[in-house]
């Protein structure tokens, strides 16, 4: 999961032209809570010998994204929180994210890494694809439906041109989409209960990960400079006073070229 700014708040840039995360507002990512549900709902059908844990690379805050899966469901909680980290770009960030995964399976099997299809800040798409090379696993992606039986796992992919039904076996790497349904709220009893659960925090050290891998400096891109968004100004209006408006709106569009 990832902690993201919340698109309602005033964001900012750092010095370092990388997003400021610590100075805003932030949450869950939204697409993230698909895959949260997505989870939920495998446990439920698989059984209570399943656990269901939320993984988070972030900063200090980003224990609350944790937090919100713990209150929707998930049994424990990981958050992995370094300084090294931050301005990471998807490579470096697969790297912890698999590193983490690895060491979460050496205490009890992962059979299946659940993600979202991107995150609502940077709509990269492509770490889940990143995690499932670094992990050695087989990837379904940008699941619309999902179904299990056993370790057998099917989805239905929609694109624009076509629907694809497609098979895997666990262990594997999903990624669903917004249209898996609902991601659903918690409960004042999850939000209790969720005190109670077990919650670990971890460094590179911990999960072996050199701090020269990761941050800014290792990573493959950056960003040269950013702007604010101009003030929005007043439109144009268009009369159609002698049946001209429909022609001098045409030509607008055209001039803009929006069509």
């Amino acid at each position: 999961m990832k902690y993201v700014p919340d698109a309602t708040a005033d964001r900012q840039f750092e010095s370092d032209n990388t997003v400021d995360r610590v100075g805003v507002d932030g949450l869950l990512s939204e697409l993230d809570e698909y895959a949260v549900e997505q989870a939920l709902q495998l446990k439920e059908k698989a059984g209570d010998d399943t656990t269901v844990t939320a993984l988070c690379v972030g900063p200090e805050k980003g224990v609350d994204a944790v937090r919100k899966a713990l209150q929707m469901g998930a049994d424990q909680g990981i958050h992995v929180i370094d300084d090294a980290i931050a301005g990471s770009d998807y490579v470096a960030t697969s790297l912890v994210l698999a590193k983490a995964v690895e060491k979460a399976g050496s205490e009890k099997k992962v059979d299946l890494v659940m993600c979202g299809m991107a995150s609502t800040d940077a709509s990269g798409g492509v770490l889940p694809a990143m995690l499932a090379e670094r992990l050695g696993l087989p990837q379904v992606t940008y699941a619309a439906v999902v179904e299990t039986q056993g370790d057998q796992v099917r989805v239905k992919r929609d694109s624009d041109t076509a629907t694809e039904v497609i098979g895997a076996s666990m262990p594997l790497v999903l990624s669903v989409t917004d249209q898996t349904g609902e991601a659903r709220y918690p409960s004042f009893k999850g939000i209790m209960a969720a005190k109670k659960k077990p919650l670990e925090t971890w460094s590179l050290s911990d999960i072996g990960v050199d701090a020269g891998e990761v941050g800014l400096d290792a990573a493959w891109t950056a960003v040269e400079d950013t702007s604010a968004r101009p003030p929005r100004t007043a439109g144009e209006i268009v009369t159609d006073e002698d049946g001209s408006g429909a022609t001098a709106l045409t030509e607008f569009l055209v001039s803009k070229k929006f069509i």
